[in-house]
């Protein structure tokens, strides 16, 4: 049978290639399908193949032959930066058509990044605006000369533009059809996505699925595959038992003691470095971690190269930094703080707390081995962790707002560019969780940004990383590698360097 199947994949004929529908079971529960409002990666998986940005990502290749994926046209043909990089002038493709027949053009652009951006617009969006805070922050105008040509100005040189505008988490730049917003609202829109992307939206059954099927007239290359079904199931060996009997043929986040039976199985799962990092967000409200010196004694307390090795099982590496490999400001030789005990009972007793410390990690489901990991080297020097559990959409409600009593809350993200930095760290930034407030930092992500000497920009965010790090703003914990687990009956998927992937060349041979 397995022979039959290596068969069918080596003679298919690109006719062969088309139909079937392909299962996606992902860890976490789907939030809102809706650019603007869309939080988490497994989200934006589905939203990236329901609209297109101005530029997209070359996600064809894996990630262990291109470590940053390229940026490329998408809804844009083409684009200029003037020489102070203060203005991004993007050519339209012409003849596309959003899902509902209505067509693309620069109104339609304008129309978005309006909608994320001027509070005088009738259809301002108060929950896009601060997701794509980040995005249009400098922002000063936006134009339309023609209909296929937009302008976007900024107040200063901002590099880190189209690496945000074809990637996804918070709020994306993705666009969606005007007359779809205009017929829904706001609120209503989430239940009724409509772009210019590959697939269509069919429906979304909460708690269960979102189905997408093809869309035809799409403007670039015909996707293979007929239709995608996304099913959130967010225990580990549930979707590991689902891809085994055939019942899915992808996972997202294979529970790490399965990955070595599941290659013993036939089963792909790449090992690939993205630009995801583990970590935890410091509550700068909880009086006891206000101190840096109990935040650098738990730094200290941890053994993340342990916790890579021995409980991850080799399918993440330790992380030391905020930064994320594949970004031009990933150093890989930077430490934070080196492994050390005796370290962190120094410390806290200099704090004047050597009797110890208690606080609770706040988390999401999946992530309670790692905190319990973190509870036990932390109690070894007499900081005391409770662990407190949600579902990822009811931690997202809670987690802008943690009790006192909370410490620390849990978090996997990461961008390729390092103005990443900036939205996790920014004493400005919506994305900020836990509330660190460092004028350093601030300055030295301000020259980076405004930096238009490539170098320059870099060591300029190198010493804002230094500056978080040494304060212990965020608490890396390690650096994400095994993200899928792949059915014997894929072919063509690409684990490229990026949270995210791309299923336009998807096809599935005969099981």
């Amino acid at each position: 049978m397995v022979a039959a199947t290596y068969s069918y994949a080596a003679y298919a004929g690109e006719d062969d290639k088309y139909g079937g529908t392909l299962v996606v079971a992902q860890n976490a529960e789907i939030t809102q399908l809706d650019p603007g409002r869309q939080l988490g990666w497994e989200t934006f998986r589905i939203t990236r193949h329901i609209f297109d940005a101005l530029v997209s990502e070359d996600l064809s290749k894996s990630g262990n032959d291109e470590p940053s994926p390229t940026i490329i046209p998408a809804l844009a043909e083409s684009w200029t930066i003037s020489p102070d990089g203060k203005v991004y002038t993007f050519k339209l493709r012409q003849g596309v058509k959003f899902h509902d027949g209505t067509d693309f053009n620069a109104e339609a652009v304008a129309f978005n990044v309006r909608r994320a951006w001027d509070p005088s617009f009738e259809f301002y969006d108060e929950v896009t605006a601060v997701n794509v805070r980040n995005t249009y922050i400098h922002l000063d105008k936006v134009e339309t000369p023609d209909a296929s040509t937009v302008v976007l100005t900024f107040k200063q040189p901002f590099s880190p533009l189209l690496r945000l505008l074809a990637q996804g988490s918070g709020g994306t730049g993705l666009i969606a059809s005007p007359e779809s917003i205009r017929k829904y609202g706001n609120d209503g829109v989430v239940e009724h996505p409509t772009g210019t992307g590959p697939y269509k939206f069919v429906e979304r059954i909460r708690g269960q699925s979102v189905e997408i099927e093809r869309f035809d007239d799409y403007w670039g290359e015909k996707p293979y595959l007929d239709r995608i079904v996304f099913r959130p199931i967010p225990d580990g060996n549930a979707r590991v038992a689902a891809l085994e009997t055939g019942e899915v043929d992808l996972i997202s986040w294979p529970p790490r003691d399965a990955v070595e039976r599941l290659k013993g199985e036939g089963f792909d799962v790449p090992n690939v470095s993205i630009p995801s990092i583990y970590y935890y967000n410091v509550n700068f409200a909880n009086e006891a971690f206000k101190d840096v010196r109990v935040r650098q004694a738990l730094v200290h307390a941890i053994d993340r190269e342990a916790l890579a090795r021995d409980l991850l099982k080799g399918t993440a590496s330790p992380g030391y930094s905020v930064l994320v490999p594949g970004s031009a400001a990933f150093d890989p030789a930077f430490r934070d703080y080196n492994f050390d005990p005796e370290k962190s009972k120094a410390l806290l007793k200099e704090a004047g707390l050597e009797k110890g410390v208690s606080a609770t990690i706040s988390i999401y489901a999946g992530g309670e081995a790692v905190a319990e990991w973190v509870q036990r080297d932390a109690a070894k020097v007499g900081i005391n962790l409770n662990i407190r559990s949600y579902d990822w959409n009811s931690f997202l409600a809670q987690e802008r707002t943690p009790g006192a009593d909370v410490g620390f809350s849990s978090m996997e993200w990461g961008f390729l560019t390092p103005y990443w930095l900036s939205i996790v760290g920014n004493s400005n930034s919506g994305s900020n969780t836990g509330g660190y407030k460092s004028e350093a930092f601030d300055a030295a992500v301000s020259k980076a940004i405004a930096a238009t000497d490539p170098a320059q920009e870099v060591a300029n965010w190198r010493e804002a990383n230094r500056i978080i790090a040494e304060d212990v703003g965020k608490i890396p914990l390690f650096l994400e590698r095994t993200h899928y687990a792949v059915g014997k009956n894929v072919r063509d998927f690409a684990s490229p360097a990026q949270a995210w992937y791309d299923l336009k060349k998807v096809w599935l041979a005969e099981k």
